[in-house]
């Protein structure tokens, strides 16, 4: 997120208190989308890195602060799992607080978990190499059977509501400067958007059919975090119980690389599948943008960041061609 939301560090404070950490500097991180994040540094030199979620726009983990919640605790418990008792190193994982908690209050809506803070490289692009290196850790991953995670479910959360907004789009009524503009976007693409909800509704029986193993959820670029050439994985609260496609499609769809992960893990990646998880991505973001401008918002840089996202989602699924 690029806003600094200051109101919330005197307590970001108090609550780092509860992992032992007794901040001397805290610098705000415009980094991702989201969450809010801080480099935090205490008494002692050590540096930390410090995510803050805001419960009410985790549409992805529950459509309200209190089953957000325990979605995201039972996300960050299974990365720390992943970490400490299976051995992952790729994994960064959030640190326990002396009780063992990985999520500590700040407010009714916010909540805190704490990482390791580590010097690598984001955003890196994908070459050849790299996808395969990421494909290997992948199988790593995927080898794990049930470690606590969630089950990630078939259906697509808010997705009646994007349904009744196709039909009748002013109803997301005057919530700030994007709410109009929101309306008029759904208006004009409401039957491609229509078509791309019947296609994941007529093949989610695909996804309930499909074996299930821990997956990261969104091992994009902008989720790993490269030290010279070893990639690790960041930003778990998306982490669940799924069909391996789930993680593969936005690493790679040639042919010969997923050969590769289909000797490395032993399982053959189904284009199908792949497809299919894409689309489910896709529409959750569309969600998850327009759910943030039917609630109150007021037009500053995260809204605009999320302004360019809704477009561009809206693009890309309303050209989208269909999956047989």
């Amino acid at each position: 997120m690029r806003e600094r939301p200051s109101h919330l560090e005197d307590r970001l404070h108090d609550a780092l208190v509860t992992w032992g950490i007794h901040v001397v500097a805290l610098d705000h991180v415009p980094l991702g989308f989201g969450d809010h994040h801080w480099s935090a540094i205490d008494t002692l030199g050590r540096r930390w890195f410090t995510t803050v979620a805001d419960l009410g726009h985790k549409p992805h983990l529950g459509l309200d602060p209190g089953s957000a919640r325990r979605r995201l605790e039972q996300a960050m418990d299974t990365a720390a799992r992943l970490h400490d008792v299976e051995g992952l190193g790729f994994v960064v994982a959030p640190l326990r607080t002396p009780t063992g908690a990985t999520l500590v209050s700040i407010d009714d809506r916010h909540v805190l978990s704490v990482f390791p803070f580590v010097e690598g490289v984001s955003g890196v692009e994908l070459t050849a190499d790299r996808r395969l290196r990421v494909l290997d850790l992948l199988a790593r991953l995927h080898r794990r059977g049930a470690v606590g995670a969630p089950a990630v479910p078939v259906h697509l959360r808010g997705g009646d509501r994007l349904s009744r907004l196709l039909d009748h789009p002013t109803e997301i009524g005057d919530t700030g400067p994007h709410a109009g503009p929101t309306a008029e976007l759904l208006a004009e693409h409401a039957a491609p958007l229509r078509e791309r909800l019947a296609e994941f509704d007529r093949d989610t029986e695909a996804l309930r059919e499909a074996p299930t193993v821990t997956t990261h959820g969104e091992p994009h670029p902008g989720n790993l975090l490269w030290l010279g050439d070893r990639p690790l994985l960041v930003d778990w609260d998306t982490v669940g119980m799924a069909a391996p496609e789930r993680d593969l499609w936005s690493v790679t769809g040639d042919p010969a690389e997923l050969d590769h992960y289909a000797r490395v893990r032993g399982h053959r990646p189904d284009p199908a599948l792949m497809d299919l998880y894409r689309l489910r991505a896709e529409l959750q973001d569309l969600v998850e943008f327009v759910g943030r401008f039917g609630a109150h918002h007021g037009g500053g840089a995260d809204d605009e960041q999320a302004w360019r996202g809704l477009v561009a989602v809206v693009e890309r699924l309303a050209t989208r061609s269909g999956v047989p």
